[in-house]
């Protein structure tokens, strides 16, 4: 963890210095079938990138979630809760965005895709048990499964409203829609009582098609500088 916040603080410094002007945001990120989580502050910044023309420009940047509890898909039946959870994860956003300026406010129209590397991850066992429990019908259930960390890949597309106090200094609101997924590797095994039995099972699964979903919206405030 302290090589992760080493690596971020020399991407905020590298982005402080190369762009023509950047932002420091706080947001919500609220997943599908998952728990409200928020960044890691002060390790999040974004809208640091280059104008193409007047209108159409690139832009990038990072935040450190905190993620309390992400939903899984691919498995044989239909998840309702977080089965992951809690753990870090590192989002990189890159988009194009399209301005339109109105003396001294913006909106702006966003879209592109984004890569996320997860920390610390942990399977949310309680939800699993009960889920597997009642997808098998079984009395009593516990399972031990493990997952591993894979690189992650999304779209994702949105809005931003800006309202400019100076030249220099603004306040920016926004609100994206993100799709994404990265394989879990989800094996283990599981035990209990089926509801026609008397005698404890012993069962192993290999989920081969399980992701996290990272899927959800994200809700950002931020301030807007320009050297």
């Amino acid at each position: 963890m302290r090589k992760l916040l080493i690596i971020l603080c020399l991407l905020l410094f590298s982005f402080a210095l190369k762009a023509q002007d950047f932002g420091l945001s706080f947001s919500y990120f609220i997943p599908k079938n998952g728990y409200f989580s928020v960044p890691v502050t002060p390790f999040s910044i974004r809208g640091v990138g280059f104008d193409l023309n007047r209108f159409l420009a690139i832009e990038s940047g990072f935040t450190l979630y905190r993620i309390s509890g992400m939903g899984v898909k691919g498995l044989p039946y239909e998840s309702k809760n977080p089965l992951i959870g809690p753990f870090f994860s590192l989002m990189v956003p890159l988009e194009l965005v399209i301005t339109f300026n109105f003396d001294n406010q913006a909106f702006k129209l966003k879209g592109g895709g984004f890569a996320f590397y997860n920390f610390d991850t942990k399977i949310n066992e309680g939800n699993l048990d009960r889920e597997l429990k009642d997808y098998l019908g079984w009395e009593i259930l516990n399972s031990d499964f493990s997952v591993n960390n894979n690189l992650g890949y999304g779209y994702h597309f949105g809005a931003e409203y800006i309202v400019y106090f100076s030249k220099k200094f603004g306040i920016s609101f926004e609100a994206y829609y993100l799709a994404g997924a990265s394989p879990l590797d989800m094996k283990g095994t599981y035990k209990g009582i089926p509801s026609d039995g008397d005698f404890i099972v012993e069962e192993s699964a290999d989920y081969q098609d399980a992701e996290l979903d990272f899927t959800g919206y994200e809700l950002s405030i931020g301030i807007l500088f320009a050297p």
